[in-house]
This record gives structure tokens, C-alpha cells and sequence, in this order.
């Protein structure tokens, strides 16, 4: 078996080499054909073009007849879900064309809420990582009950996509927006929490720490719709805790 893994996974990664269409790349870790790294770049149209995402790969011993275990490197401003964080140790078995895919923004774990037999011996390493890409093309808010992210998306999109595309700059190698590349600067710390400087400073202002009032304001969600007197007296209530 380990032999006939070796040969599939070899074949693999020099296919791979040998496609320039797909702009998909496979190499090895430390030489270890079965620890490898995958990378893509972000699909067009997205927050997420122009940046390059890498994937932790781990080939397990059945393999191709277990599914490969993966884990963004790159860190990607995306929904998060935590169904796979303990049973998959931060890892999930991939197939393609999941129903419910999630991506965690903190850890890179990849949540899939499929049956572990939806994976194929016939799915390449190449053909999952295609897949992996193309979770980032529309988000899907699992539970926005229990994902901060989900919450941010479905509050305010166009600050999630603002957000995502900072994350994109700042972890994923993509090109600044020509207006902020104007300005010499890069996002700010609110930028990159999904928050604006003025829901930033109306509390600050007040003397609470700039730190604390971005983690308070993620937590609650204030952004979009959410900013109204009431939340803003939660903030006030969590601020002076």
C-alpha cells in the first residue's frame, strides 16, 4: 500500500507541475512526499484576487482511499466553523463540491459538512485544492449564531468584503487598493477588525483603550445595521465591565 501511495502521490505532484492552466502548485515539505504544501491563487472578482493562498497537505496512509487532510497556512478573512476543530485536530477531510464548506479566519481549519465516504479515490490533490478555491468565491454563513466572521457578513457586506481584502494585503500578498496605495498607508487596526475609525473613536474618545474597545466592538458586532442606540449602550455596559 505505502508503495502505491508513493507512486500516486509522485505522479500528483509532476502532473501538477506540468499543468501552467491552473495556476495550482504542489511541493514538498523537508523533502516528505507525504507532508506537502498546495497553493492558489485567489479567484477573480473576489476580495481575495490577487493574493496566494497556501495549504498545509498530510497524506495519510491509506491514501487515495482515506481522504488528505488540509489546513490553510495563509490566513483568510472568511466564515468560520467550529463542527471539526477537536475531531480533525484543526484539520477536515475534504471532497469535492461540499454542501456547507467553512473556513476558520483564526486557525485555518477547513470545515466541511459532508459524510467522511463523500471522498473518491478518483479526487486528485490538485482537483481539491481547485475546490478549496473556489470556497472563496461566494461565502456561505453557516450559523451566524455561533461565527463572528458569519455575523460581520450578514451585518454589513461591503464591510466584509472590505475586510477581506485587507487580510488579502496584509497575509496573502495582494496588491493594496490604488487609493489606499495613494495614501502610503496600510489598513488600520479597525480596518482589519471590519470596523470604521468613527465607531472606533466615538468610545475611545471617551478614554477606554483603543484595544479593548476593537475587541468589544467584534464581539458585539457593531458594524452596519447593528450600530443603532441600543448596541450602543451594550457596548457602553461590556466596556465597563
Amino acid at each position: 500500500m505505502s508503495d502505491a501511495r508513493l507512486r500516486r502521490v509522485q505522479k500528483e505532484i509532476k502532473d501538477c507541475a506540468k499543468d501552467k492552466t491552473s495556476q495550482i502548485s504542489i511541493e514538498m515539505i523537508d523533502e516528505s512526499p507525504f507532508h506537502l504544501i498546495g497553493a492558489f491563487p485567489g479567484p477573480p472578482d473576489t476580495p481575495y484576487e490577487g493574493g496566494y493562498y497556501e495549504v498545509d497537505i498530510q497524506i495519510p496512509d491509506a491514501y487515495p482511499f482515506q481522504p488528505v487532510k488540509m489546513k490553510f497556512i495563509t490566513k483568510v478573512y472568511r466564515m468560520s466553523c467550529q463542527l471539526f476543530a477537536v475531531k480533525s485536530n484543526n484539520y477536515a477531510d475534504l471532497a469535492a463540491f461540499p454542501e456547507d464548506p467553512n473556513i476558520s479566519s483564526a486557525s485555518g481549519a477547513i470545515c466541511l459538512d459532508i459524510l467522511k465516504d463523500a471522498w473518491s479515490p478518483v479526487l486528485t490533490l490538485k482537483s481539491t485544492l481547485i475546490s478549496l478555491q473556489s470556497l472563496l468565491c461566494d461565502p456561505v454563513p453557516n450559523d451566524p449564531q455561533d461565527a463572528e466572521v458569519a455575523k460581520h457578513y450578514l451585518a454589513d457586506r461591503e464591510s466584509f468584503n472590505a475586510t477581506a481584502r485587507h487580510w488579502a494585503q496584509a497575509y496573502a500578498q495582494a496588491p493594496a487598493h490604488k487609493s489606499k496605495a495613494a495614501l502610503g498607508g496600510h489598513a488600520t487596526d479597525a480596518e482589519m477588525a471590519g470596523l470604521t475609525e468613527d465607531n472606533v473613536a466615538s468610545f475611545t474618545d471617551m478614554g477606554f483603550p483603543r484595544p479593548q474597545v476593537i475587541a468589544i466592538l467584534k464581539k458585539l458586532n457593531y458594524r452596519g445595521n447593528n450600530v443603532n442606540p441600543t448596541s450602543y449602550n451594550s457596548v457602553l455596559e461590556e466596556l465597563l465591565k
